[in-house]
């Protein structure tokens, strides 16, 4: 195998060839479809008289319309209920296995690919999603891709794709407690931008992710999408390998013991030559809090909202916007503003070990008054590990209300919405004006624990302070 990065030899194993347009013909290994992006892509196949020639690549399921509380069938949403017929309508049709509501296996499906062992080391990934990139933390070259592609994905398992430049981040050094995976990517982002990965590939490297699990590996690579990078990844280690062994699509028997050595030889070399080279510091990464309208906006718990003169001059427009539209003034510390929902879950940090932990900060203490808080696990088996292991009971307890699976206040593609200019403290990855359900709905974007604190304190508060 030729020498370079992990990308590198990724993406020429799975090079078909060169298009007329100078791009490549990429093969993808595993397809990811879901309700919203998928029903323009089938119909497109039927105008057309197309085909899905490679149906066991593609797996189905539905996430972001279903509602969290009550799933009984029809939902109440005739659109969702209409969606989640035409995706079973098609999968039925062509012959794709379809994770549906009930079957045990639902989820949001950048949790139940990898839960079930699909997701691995060397593959290519594409799916009707942004955060596809959440499948790099297995050493997978993984993309979010339009609707269009869905339907040449579905039609011939190839996408056309320009190559990237593949910038390594590293962060060395152990994370002080308080501090997750969560807070080292919104640092991330905040310190090179929103467009700063525009055009590249990230290689998180460094002994930081060398230490993390393969949850908190997911998380970062999830948000890479909004630091501009269209994939990010972690090279496949030891732990990667402890993570698939055994689950339902892993390789078996000597099947394993071929990929191991192809998933070794895949791992960027030692002299491999990358575009860019950024170098982060564990220690001086504080809890993460984003105080406006991109994830890039974002401060230490224990900062203050930036000056307008602190910042770039290219920043102090979309500065402008956010303190208007937050209703928070420069200078304004960050700590002590009031929240009004407190939302744990989403593609970022709905795993069973963001549970865990969140669990822990939610164990004697009480919601405060007021405050609307509520989980929803990330898929049906995330949700009957954390039953079996008591979490549900704990955050009940505390005052959270426990959902059932799905993507949730999110995007609020389902009744999970903000009511006018309600403030969430989110564990979600954006917060866009709008996003999550009101036209005038604020989000802060933080880690479980954060949130947790958050909830019990009625406002903006530093889990620090717990431990």
């Amino acid at each position: 195998m030729s020498k370079g990065t992990l990308f590198d030899k990724v993406w020429q194993t799975h090079r078909v060839g060169t298009l007329p347009s100078g791009q490549t013909q990429l093969f993808i290994g595993l397809h990811l479809i879901h309700e919203v992006t998928s029903p323009q892509a089938f119909a497109m196949l039927r105008e057309r008289d197309l085909t899905v020639p490679f149906p066991e690549r593609t797996l189905a399921t539905v996430d972001h319309i279903v509602p969290t509380e009550n799933q009984a069938r029809p939902f109440s949403d005739v659109l969702a209920e209409e969606m989640i017929q035409a995706l079973e309508d098609n999968c039925k049709q062509y012959g794709i296995r379809f994770n549906n509501v009930g079957s045990g296996r639902q989820g949001i499906v950048h949790v139940i690919a990898p839960e079930q062992g699909l997701t691995q080391p060397g593959m290519t990934i594409a799916c009707g999603d942004s955060h596809t990139s959440t499948h790099g933390a297995f050493g997978a070259i993984s993309f979010g891709i339009g609707t269009s592609q869905v339907r040449d994905v579905l039609a011939s398992q190839t996408l056309a794709m320009n190559k990237l430049k593949v910038r390594r981040i590293e962060v060395n050094g152990q994370l002080r407690p308080g501090v997750y995976a969560k807070d080292v990517i919104l640092h991330i982002i905040r310190k090179l931008g929103v467009k700063g990965g525009v055009g590249y590939a990230y290689e998180y490297a460094g002994t930081t992710f060398e230490q993390m699990t393969m949850e908190e590996r997911m998380t970062v690579c999830n948000m890479s999408i909004e630091g501009g990078a269209r994939c990010g990844y972690v090279n496949p280690d030891q732990t990667t390998y402890d993570y698939i062994q055994g689950r339902e699509f892993a390789p078996q028997g000597e099947d394993w013991q071929r990929a191991l050595r192809w998933w070794n030889e895949i791992r960027s070399d030692a002299d491999a030559e990358y575009d860019d080279v950024v170098v982060f510091e564990a220690q001086e990464i504080p809890p993460t809090i984003t105080w406006g309208i991109t994830p890039g906006q974002g401060i230490g718990v224990d900062e203050s909202v930036p000056m307008p003169e602190s910042l770039p001059q290219g920043d102090r427009a979309i500065a402008q916007e956010a303190y208007q539209y937050m209703q928070l003034s420069p200078g304004q510390p960050i700590q002590g503003t009031k929240v009004d929902v407190c939302f744990i879950g989403s593609c970022t940090n709905g795993r069973l070990s963001d549970l865990r932990e969140a669990a822990k900060f939610a164990q004697g203490r009480q919601v405060a008054e007021g405050i609307k808080a509520f989980v929803v696990p990330g898929s049906e088996e995330v949700k009957r590990q954390a039953e079996a292991e008591g979490l549900d009971k704990v955050f009940i307890e505390a005052g959270f209300e426990w959902r059932n699976a799905g993507c949730s206040m999110c995007l609020a593609m389902n009744p999970d919405k903000l009511q006018g200019d309600q403030i969430s403290a989110s564990s979600s990855n954006r917060n866009f004006k709008g996003r999550q359900g009101s036209s005038s709905g604020r989000t802060l974007l933080m880690s479980p624990a954060m949130v947790v604190a958050a909830a019990i304190h009625g406002t903006v508060a530093d889990v620090r302070d717990w431990i």
